[in-house]
């Protein structure tokens, strides 16, 4: 399939709709159809689900994380019902990797440092065995440890990750709403993955 570039643009439309007050809109639709470029159609949907604090957890505590892996989003509610934010994230690559169920945020770390998991070496033996902080680091800026071992919601430097299945396991978030996320939850804040 060869693809033509069009110069049609918002301005060129509006320019040919006043200086062609004979056309009508039909016509003057069709005429821009015509000259866009033929492009694949991909259909795009969203999978973002709002959901209630009430319908997960009994109560907020001391706040609320909801993973939603199907969804690719993040759901924080703070402890007084004072905030509620969602934010896109990456989730894990396949089912395997993904793991459902309660957990809690047990550590909060700036700058955190990463080692690959004994399976993620086992998968990719050519991976460094550790990166300290700094903009290599696959956590991002900052990361919030839960109870299961090896798992985090932790920002990332690769932004194309974030609304993918794109993890080795945990849930990712730009840099700049991990940063947020992290000033507000508390050690010991309940964390549901669905």
């Amino acid at each position: 399939m060869t693809l033509r570039r069009s110069r049609l643009t918002r301005r060129s439309l509006l320019g040919a709709a006043l200086a062609a007050p004979a056309l009508s809109m039909p016509a003057l639709a069709q005429t821009a159809a015509e000259d866009a470029p033929e492009l694949p159609v991909a259909r795009v949907t969203s999978g973002f689900r709002a959901h209630d604090w009430r319908d997960h957890f009994d109560s907020l505590g001391r706040g609320a994380i909801l993973v939603d892996t199907e969804s690719r989003t993040l759901h924080y509610w703070s402890g007084d019902q004072s905030v509620a934010l969602v934010y896109p994230t990456s989730v894990p690559l396949s089912e395997e990797m993904t793991r459902r169920g309660r957990t809690s945020v047990t550590r909060k770390v700036v700058g955190p440092s990463w080692a690959p998991t004994p399976s993620m070496l086992k998968r990719n033996p050519d991976w460094p065995p550790f990166i300290g902080p700094g903009p290599d680091n696959p956590l991002g800026t900052h990361a919030l440890y839960l109870s299961w071992k090896y798992y985090r919601i932790h920002g990332t430097h690769d932004t194309r990750k974030i609304g993918r299945q794109s993890s080795n396991g945990c849930i990712g978030l730009y840099n700049e709403d991990i940063a947020m996320l992290f000033d507000r939850v508390e050690v010991g804040t309940q964390v549901l993955l669905i």
